[in-house]
C-alpha cells in the first residue's frame, strides 16, 4: 500500500508539473490551439488596440488575441474549459478583489498557461479617470498586488506580468504615465463583442465573427464574467478553426514588441463613447508616427 500511495503521489506531481505542457502535447489537428507567442515587453510605454489607440499589435492576417475581462467570475471555469478543450491560451485582466475572492481560479489560468493581467482592484463606477490621481494609483496598486498574491502566492514591488487594461478603456495621460512607469503595457482592443449588453449566445457569435471577419485579424475583448460569453465559447473556437484563424498568446518578454500604427486618419471609438458616459470628460490620443519595432 506505502509503494502504491508514493507512485499515485509521484504521477500526481509530475501530472501538476507538467501543467499545460502535458495537454499541449495532446492536442492534434482537429484542435483550434495556440499558434505562436507574442512577447510583450513593459518597459516600451505602449498602449495597443485600435479602438482607443493608433497603435496595436503587428499581427499577420486571421491572427486574433484573445483577452477577458472582469473576472475572475462564476463564468471563469467555464470559460478555461473551453478554453483547455481546444488547446486555446488567452490573457485575463482581472479585477484585483475578484482575484482575492478567488485565488483558486486564478491559479489555474496561470497552471493551465494563460497569462493574467491587470484591470484595477474595485473597478470603479466612475472609472479611474475620474477618481483623484492619488486615489486612482492606490486603485491599480492594490489590483496588482491582489492579482500577484492570488497568482502567485505573494506579491512583489514589481507587477509579475506586464498586462494592464483600464476599466472603460478611461485613462488619462499621467494614468498612462504611471502604468507605463510600473512596467506594464497599456491594452484596448481592436474589436470586441459588446457582451455587456444582453443577447443570446447565438447573437453573440454572429457579432463577433461579423466584426472578426471584417477587420480580418485583432486583439478581442471579452468578458469571462458573461454568462452569454461562456454558453458562446466554444462554438466561437469552432469558428475560429473553420474560418482560417489562428490564436497567439502574449506572453512576458523582452523588446521589442512588433507593433504598427494607424494612418492619420484614425480616431478612437472609445473616447467618444466615454465622454458621453463621463460628462464631457474625453480626451485625444496622440497619432504621431513613431519609428516602428521591428516585427519578429
Amino acid at each position: 500500500m506505502l509503494i502504491v500511495n508514493r507512485f499515485l503521489f509521484l504521477a500526481g506531481l509530475t501530472l501538476l508539473v507538467a501543467g499545460p505542457a502535458s495537454a499541449a502535447s495532446s492536442c492534434g489537428p482537429d484542435k483550434l490551439g495556440t499558434s505562436r507567442d507574442i512577447a510583450i515587453d513593459g518597459g516600451e510605454g505602449l498602449a495597443l488596440g485600435l479602438q482607443s489607440y493608433p497603435t496595436t499589435l503587428a499581427l499577420h492576417d486571421h491572427e486574433v488575441v484573445l483577452t477577458f475581462d472582469d473576472g475572475p467570475a462564476a463564468t471563469t471555469a467555464q470559460i478555461l474549459n473551453a478554453l483547455a478543450a481546444e488547446c486555446v491560451r488567452a490573457t485575463f485582466f482581472a479585477i484585483g478583489s475578484n482575484a482575492a475572492a478567488m485565488p483558486a481560479t486564478v491559479k489555474r489560468e496561470v497552471s493551465e498557461g494563460h497569462s493574467v493581467g491587470y484591470h484595477s482592484n474595485t473597478h470603479p463606477a466612475r472609472t479611474l479617470r475620474l477618481m483623484p490621481l492619488e486615489a486612482a494609483k492606490a486603485d491599480i496598486d492594490a489590483g496588482i498586488a491582489a492579482v500577484d498574491k492570488a497568482a502567485y502566492g505573494e506579491a512583489s514591488a514589481k507587477p509579475r506580468g506586464p498586462f494592464f487594461r483600464f476599466p472603460g478603456f478611461a485613462d488619462s495621460p499621467a494614468l498612462l504615465d504611471y502604468v507605463h512607469a510600473r512596467g506594464m503595457a497599456v491594452f484596448g482592443a481592436d474589436l470586441w463583442a459588446s457582451d455587456w449588453q444582453a443577447m443570446t449566445p447565438q447573437s453573440e457569435l454572429a457579432l463577433v465573427m461579423g466584426r472578426l471577419e471584417k477587420l480580418g485579424k485583432g486583439i478581442v475583448l471579452f468578458h469571462d464574467s458573461k454568462m452569454s460569453t461562456a454558453k458562446m465559447l466554444p462554438d466561437f473556437l469552432r469558428a475560429l478553426k473553420d474560418k482560417g484563424f489562428k490564436v497567439v498568446r502574449l506572453t512576458a518578454g523582452a523588446g521589442p514588441t512588433p507593433v504598427e500604427h494607424a494612418g492619420p486618419e484614425w480616431k478612437s471609438t472609445t473616447e467618444p463613447i466615454i465622454a458621453r458616459t463621463l460628462g464631457g470628460h474625453g480626451h485625444v490620443h496622440d497619432t504621431t508616427e513613431k519609428a516602428e519595432p521591428e516585427v519578429k
